[in-house]
Parts: C-alpha cells; structure tokens; sequence
C-alpha cells in the first residue's frame, strides 16, 4: 500500500540514533507517527521537533500491556497503524563462555520478543484496516556472524528468520514484512567504535542513520512487491568478507 492518508505508524527506539531518524522520514511522508521508547526526555524532544504529527509514548517493547496502550494511542491520534517499524535494540559485548546468562536473554527479550510482540498486537489493526507494512530493523549481525555478539547475532538471525515467516503468513491480508539489515552506522550504540571497524569496507565509512532511513521510506513507499526481503545499508560490509568488531563489554541502546 502506499495510500496513508488518515492511517498511522509506530516506531520503536525512535528516541534517537536510527530510530528518530526513521520517524522523521515518516512524518515528511505525511504519516503520523507515534514514537515509543524509554528514553522520555529524548523521544519527547524528537516528538516535539517533528510538530503536530508526531507524538511520544513510552513503550517497554517486553510490555504486552504497553504495546495495546500504544497502538490504541496512534489510532486515536492520527488513524489505524499501517506502519510498524521494529527498531528498539539492544546490544551485549561477550563470549560464549563469558557472557552472564541474564544478558544473553535480556538482548533477546529486547531484539527479538520485542518485535514479535508489537507484531502480535499490531497484526488485527493491519489487518482490520485493510493491509500495511511491518519493517524489523535487523543488522549485518543478522546475516553474518560476530565474534564476541552471540546474544546481539541470535536475536537479529532471528528477527530476520522471523520476519520471512510473517510474510508468508501475512501477505495475503495485503501486509508487507521486510527486514533491513544495517552496517556501522554512527548512532549512541557505536560510540567507542573507531574508523578501524569500516576500513576494509568498499564504502570505507561509517554510515548515517538518515541513510537507515531513506532505505526505510522507500520499503514502506516504494517497494510495494517486496516481502518477506532483506534491505542491507551496510557500505558493502557484508558482499565479500566479514568486519571485525570491537569486544568492547557494555550494553547500549540505538
């Protein structure tokens, strides 16, 4: 579909990083956007630059009760969700070995059920309305593997695994489910990492999350027979060899 004119859309982690940029492009689209996150200060901050088609909800994505309040908020605001943009997402740093379980499944809580989640809430309002688009912000984490990432890689593998499941089952109620699949990107998340980690690259830089989003607008806009596809945005990273990745020990989100 490409007709959003009274019809809404919800996007996760959009507080800042990509997913603020997302929801920026989608505003400039003429879709009201309700920007969930639990960074209140800065989703409000981005709410509040993009104007009247824009609000903030805080969404704890591991939430079932926040996501009906969310989705309930964007159909009373702006119309029906005919977009959903998975983003939130957390990363931990950890060996196989090392990593603390409790991590390991708060990375997949967050990347993974969290998408699943907003999808089982979102789905009937989709498909009440008459179709839609659903887009799951994975990761190059999600198409090759990272040393010192188990947790981040099983839950983006499975985002992406995710998502070609839901297009099968949805694509006869005319909703779209596409994953986008980004490289270094510069965002809070890749903070410590240096230019060291894009030098091999063909596009030896870090990328800008407005890029994440162009590629974004043009699933939700353009991109009307694709489905149950991958959209990489990773400077050419993933077409011939793999980018080591800092074992920096911390947890950030976009």
């Amino acid at each position: 579909m490409t007709n959003f004119h009274g019809r809404s859309a919800i996007v996760t982690g959009g507080a800042r990083g990509i997913g603020a940029a997302i929801a920026a492009e989608l505003v400039k689209q003429g879709i009201g956007v309700v920007i969930g996150d639990l960074l209140e200060r800065d989703g409000r901050a981005v709410a509040d630059s993009l104007g009247p088609t824009a609000i903030f909800r805080r969404l704890d994505v591991t939430d079932e009760g926040n996501w009906r309040a969310v989705a309930a908020d964007a159909a009373a605001m702006f119309g029906p969700p005919a977009v959903l943009v998975n983003n939130a997402g957390i990363v931990d740093f950890g060996g196989i070995d090392t990593e603390k379980p409790t991590a390991f499944r708060h990375v997949l809580d967050v990347d993974l059920y969290g998408a699943w989640l907003g999808m089982r809430v979102l789905v009937p309002y989709l498909r009440a309305a008459g179709g839609g688009v659903i887009v799951n912000v994975s990761s190059t984490a999600g198409l090759v593997g990272y040393a010192d990432l188990g947790a981040y890689s099983a839950s983006k593998w499975g985002l992406r695994g995710l998502t070609k499941s839901a297009a099968l089952e949805l694509g006869h109620d005319g909703i779209r489910v596409c994953s986008v699949h980004p490289g270094p990107i510069h965002t809070p998340m890749t903070a410590t990492m240096d230019d060291s980690v894009t030098i091999a690259q063909p596009l030896p830089r870090f990328g800008e999350p407005e890029e994440v989003a162009a590629m974004v607008r043009f699933i939700v806009t353009e991109a009307t027979y694709s489905t149950g596809s991958e959209f990489v945005v990773d400077g050419g990273a993933t077409a011939g060899q793999v980018v080591a990745v800092p074992a920096e020990h911390h947890t950030e989100d976009w």
